[in-house]
């Protein structure tokens, strides 16, 4: 194998695809990277069994060929490389980089005992790569981490017509967000993908304008999903097999029937909670106290430090008994589900101390909530 191609196309590339090698691969071929040069164009690929990522760009192939090298260390002497055109070169035992004045060589591993990458299964959609990054980035976060209930650890992907829903929780906390995409041929299915590789996906494909989806044998543990991307620095494709088990029924906790409603600035509640939470103990709740006209935001560590911040707000009292005087939130969670907001105003609405509260967007304080995102959380107990 033999190309040129500039360093900076090089360096991204490989940083890309590097970025889904494993930290401890269970098999040490894993640790690679395939660079494979032909017609014009290098492609490099990494895979761990689970997740696959692919990188195709423009080069300069004198001569086609095939190598596999430590993907890391590549990442690593690519990204330290001077603002020059990079030549590769290699046979069957090494690989050879010069740019400019710098030279390195690298020990090659064994081609044929890497795996061979799934295909990507026929496109089922696609979506503005923006639009979906912001999705993904209001979902994960309600994904639960622990890895004994996998089946928390995914986001349940829907489609329905020209609707891509999003949805994940870990129990405490759900966050749900429908958009309008671009479905090609197939117009429903469902999928649970795992939320860190969707959350990384989203992230590294907003260079292009499009993103598009892929799905295939949705209904089964052996279910596969990819993601292609367009940008300046050539085709991005990621596949990863879909997360086993049913995702559970928790999209009627979305509509919460509220007995009272609060509707407040976001951003003074975002500064006012992350102010009160800095004295809040481990495992205790922030306590919201509701009034006529306002919110009180407290909390404490024992006798040794407190914190109460008062704020404006509309308070409606639907039901008309004033059932709701206080909740009691997590801190972390609240935080979370409040930047997730994109919209000047937030509404909560409560049904009964201990019971679900949905947060919502608003646009203005005295309009209907946007009902594209709703994140729900369950509330703390309060001491007596």
């Amino acid at each position: 194998m033999k190309i040129r191609l500039e360093r900076d196309v090089l360096a991204e590339a490989v940083q890309w695809a590097a970025r889904s090698l494993p930290m401890r691969p269970s098999v040490p071929i894993l640790a690679g990277l395939l660079v494979k040069a032909g017609g014009g164009q290098v492609v490099m690929s990494s895979f761990d069994y689970e997740t696959s990522a692919q990188i195709t760009v423009p080069a300069q192939v004198t001569d086609d060929g095939v190598a596999l090298v430590s993907g890391r260390l590549l990442a690593d002497i690519a990204r330290s490389l001077p603002n020059k055109t990079v030549e590769i070169s290699s046979d069957e035992t090494r690989m050879e980089l010069v740019c400019g004045t710098a030279r390195f060589t690298l020990q090659t591993l064994p081609v044929a005992d890497y795996p061979s990458l799934p295909e990507m299964p026929e496109a089922t959609g696609s979506i503005p790569s923006e639009e979906f990054a912001r999705a993904v980035s209001q979902v994960v976060l309600a994904a639960g981490r622990d890895e004994l209930l996998p089946v928390f650890t995914g986001v349940r992907m829907e489609i329905e017509a020209e609707t891509l829903s999003l949805l994940a929780t870990d129990r405490y906390r759900m966050a749900l967000k429908e958009l309008d995409w671009n479905p090609r041929g197939r117009t429903e299915g469902a999928a649970l993908v795992p939320a860190r590789v969707l959350a990384e996906t989203a992230k590294s494909m907003t260079s292009g304008e499009q993103v598009t989806i892929s799905l295939s044998n949705a209904a089964t543990g052996d279910g596969l999903i990819g993601f292609e991307g367009t940008g300046a620095a050539g085709v991005r494709q990621i596949t990863t097999r879909l997360l086993d088990g049913e995702f559970p029924k928790v999209r009627h906790l979305m509509n919460v029937q509220a007995s009272i409603t609060v509707r407040a600035n976001t951003t003074d509640v975002i500064a006012a909670v992350k102010r009160v939470a800095l004295v809040a103990e481990r495992n205790s709740p922030l306590r919201m106290l509701i009034a006529d006209g306002s919110i009180t935001l407290e909390a404490a560590t024992g006798d040794q430090a407190q914190a109460v911040e008062a704020l404006e707000a509309t308070v409606d009292d639907i039901a008309g008994t004033e059932a709701m005087t206080a909740a009691g939130f997590n801190p972390h969670y609240l935080s979370d589900a409040l930047a997730a907001l994109d919209t000047p105003y937030v509404q909560f609405s409560f049904t009964a101390p201990g019971k679900p509260c949905l947060l919502m967007g608003l646009a203005e304080l005295d309009g209907d909530p946007v009902a594209d995102y709703r994140h729900v959380i369950m509330l703390m107990r309060l001491p007596a």
